[in-house]
C-alpha cells in the first residue's frame, strides 16, 4: 500500500518545537524561545541539503508513489539541475537512500504502507509541534521511520535520537487507528560519510518518553526553565550572545585557586571539557563581532581589517601565452598529480567503484586523537606516545 501524493515538492514549514531543534530544547527548555530574537537564515549548505532532499523524495515517489516515465522524471532532474548548487553527485548520493529504503521495504512479508515527506503532528506531545518525515513503512506491525541527512560534518545515530522519537510519536498518532504497532524502527541514512544508523524499540517505550517530554516541552514553548550550556549549543541561534554559555565560558578562571602545584588527572578532564566548549563560542563571537563591525557598530577594541589575500591571474590563458612565447616550456606551467580517492569515487557507481577497486584499498587506522566520553569509539591505549601523535597530526576533536 502507498500514498498517493501527487502534489508539488513545497519546502515544510518550521514549529517553534520543531523536531529537528529538540535535541536543543529538551536539554535547554528557555532556548526556543530565545532563538525567536533572531533571524532563522539558512546556508548554503542547507539549500545543498533541501536540494538532495527534493531530488530522494522526487526518487522515492518514482519507485514507491506515482507512476512516472523517463521523459517526465529527466525533465524534473534538469530542473533541479538549474540549481547553482547542484552537483552531480546528489543522484549518487540520493541512490544510496533509494536503495536502503527499497530493501527495507522488501524485508517485510506483504508489501508495507509507504510515506514520502509525511507532514508529522505531535502536538499531543510538544505545543504546536510538527515536523516532516522523509520515508515512513508500515507493515508487520512495525513502524520504520527513515531519515535522510545530507551532511557530511558529524555522524548522527539513531540511537535514543529525540528527532526520530518525536518523528515516531507523530506518526503514531497518524496510524495507530489503522494499523496494529507494535515495534517502532529508526534509521538515519548519511550517504556522504557512509553512515547507515538503526535503532528499535517498542512502542511501550515511546509511548513513556513521550509523556515524560511533555513538562519539558510546555516549559520550553513559555520560554520557561533554565538555560544550559552544551552540544546542543552548536545550531542554536542565539548561541553568540547567550549569558548562560558566556557565564560557562569564562568560568575557567575558578582552576587559578588551585592549591596544589601540579593538577590532577581529574582536573585536567574539567578543564579540557570547558575548553573544548570555550574553542567553540569564541570562535562564534568572532563571527558575530566581524559582523557587528562591518554593520558599522562599535565592538570596544576591536575593528574589521582586510584580511590577507593571494594573487592571481585576472587571465591565466592569456598571461600563459606571453610566459611560452618568452621562452618558458608549458609543461614548466601545468603539474600532474593523481587525484584523491574521494574525487575518484564521485566518478563512478558505487557498486562500479567496489567491483574494480575494491581489491586496491585498504582504510589504516587512524592515528589516536582525543575524544570525550560520548564519542562512540571505542577507548585505545598503548598505540603510540602523545608526543608522536600530535607531531603526526593527532589532536583534539572538538566536534
Amino acid at each position: 500500500m502507498t500514498e498517493n501524493m501527487t502534489a508539488p515538492i513545497t519546502i515544510p514549514e518550521h514549529a517553534l518545537l520543531s523536531a529537528s531543534s529538540a535535541s536543543r530544547w529538551l536539554a535547554c527548555p528557555p532556548s526556543a524561545r530565545l532563538e525567536e530574537q533572531f533571524p532563522d537564515t539558512e546556508s548554503d549548505y542547507a539549500k545543498e541539503g533541501t536540494l538532495a532532499h527534493q531530488v530522494a523524495e522526487l526518487k522515492l515517489r518514482k519507485y514507491f508513489l506515482e507512476p512516472m516515465g523517463p521523459r517526465k522524471f529527466n525533465n524534473r532532474i534538469k530542473k533541479f539541475k538549474e540549481d547553482p548548487l547542484w552537483q552531480d553527485e546528489i543522484l549518487k548520493y540520493t541512490d544510496v537512500y533509494l536503495e536502503y529504503v527499497q530493501k527495507a521495504a522488501l524485508r517485510y512479508k506483504t508489501s508495507p504502507y509507504v510515506a514520502a515527506e509525511k507532514r508529522l503532528n505531535f502536538s499531543n506531545y510538544a505545543p504546536e509541534g510538527f515536523g516532516t518525515g522523509d520515508c515512513i513503512l508500515i507493515g508487520d506491525n512495525t513502524l520504520h521511520i527513515i531519515d535522510f541527512k545530507y551532511g557530511k560534518g558529524v555522524p548522527v545515530s539513531a540511537e535514543e535520537n529525540p528527532q526520530m522519537k518525536l518523528y515516531a510519536l507523530g506518526a503514531y498518532s497518524e496510524y495507530s487507528f489503522l494499523y496494529n504497532i507494535k515495534t517502532i524502527k529508526m534509521t538515519i541514512v548519511q550517504p556522504r560519510i557512509d553512515n547507515i544508523s538503526e535503532y528499535e524499540m517498542t512502542i511501550e517505550k515511546l509511548l513513556n518518553w513521550g509523556e515524560a517530554i511533555k513538562p519539558i516541552a510546555q516549559k520550553a514553548y513559555g520560554g520557561e526553565g533554565k538555560y544550559v550550556q552544551g552540544e546542543h549549543c552548536r545550531f542554536c541561534r542565539a548561541k553568540r550572545l547567550c549569558r548562560a554559555r558566556a557565564e560557562f565560558n569564562t568560568s575557567l578562571e575558578e582552576y587559578n585557586y588551585m592549591k596544589p602545584p601540579l593538577i590532577s588527572n581529574e582536573e585536567v578532564g574539567q578543564i579540557l571539557e570547558k575548553a573544548r566548549h570555550l574553542a567553540k563560542w569564541v570562535k562564534d563571537l568572532e563571527e558575530y563581532a566581524l559582523g557587528a563591525c562591518l554593520n558599522g557598530e562599535e565592538i570596544p577594541g576591536w575593528k574589521a581589517v582586510e584580511g590577507r589575500s593571494t594573487r592571481t591571474f585576472t587571465n591565466m590563458d592569456e598571461a600563459f601565452e606571453i610566459l611560452k612565447k618568452n621562452g618558458i616550456d608549458e609543461a614548466m606551467l601545468y603539474e600532474r598529480k593523481p587525484i584523491t580517492l574521494t574525487m575518484v569515487e564521485k566518478l563512478l557507481p558505487k557498486k562500479k567503484f567496489e567491483e574494480l577497486l575494491k581489491n586496491y584499498i585498504e582504510k589504516p587506522p587512524g592515528k589516536p586523537t582525543l575524544a570525550s566520553q560520548e564519542d562512540k569509539r571505542p577507548a585505545i591505549t598503548n598505540k603510540i606516545t602523545a608526543e608522536e601523535a600530535f607531531k603526526n597530526g593527532g589532536g583534539i576533536i572538538n566536534e
